[in-house]
């Protein structure tokens, strides 16, 4: 499966745009009082991209039956929902969102 990371090497700047916003929604929980804003914590934002293309691939109906085609279908749609999302200015993570919801 693709990773965060490579997506925005082999990006776009659209593309690499979407990633930058969607690893800004998920800010460290580094100290506040620096003058500079928090670096987004690229690890929780790689983690939840790889769960938002887990749940893309499993809603998806393959148009052939091998687990690559879905995949790669699953890898591009959740780049694509970055895309459609990344002009959102109040965007939260859904996978954030949800674990938000979640009784703990």
């Amino acid at each position: 499966m693709i990773t965060l990371h490579e997506a925005f090497e082999q990006g776009s700047a659209d593309v690499k745009a979407a990633i930058q916003a969607f690893g800004a929604s998920h800010q460290s929980t580094e100290p506040e009082s620096e003058c500079p804003p928090p670096e987004p914590d690229w690890k929780t934002a790689e983690k939840h991209f790889t769960q938002l293309t887990e749940v893309i691939m499993g809603a998806a109906i393959p148009h052939r039956p091998d687990r690559t085609s879905i995949v790669r279908r699953a890898e591009h749609e959740a780049i694509a929902f970055l895309l459609a999302v990344t002009q959102q200015t109040n965007f939260r993570c859904p996978i954030c969102v949800m674990r938000h919801r979640s009784p703990q």
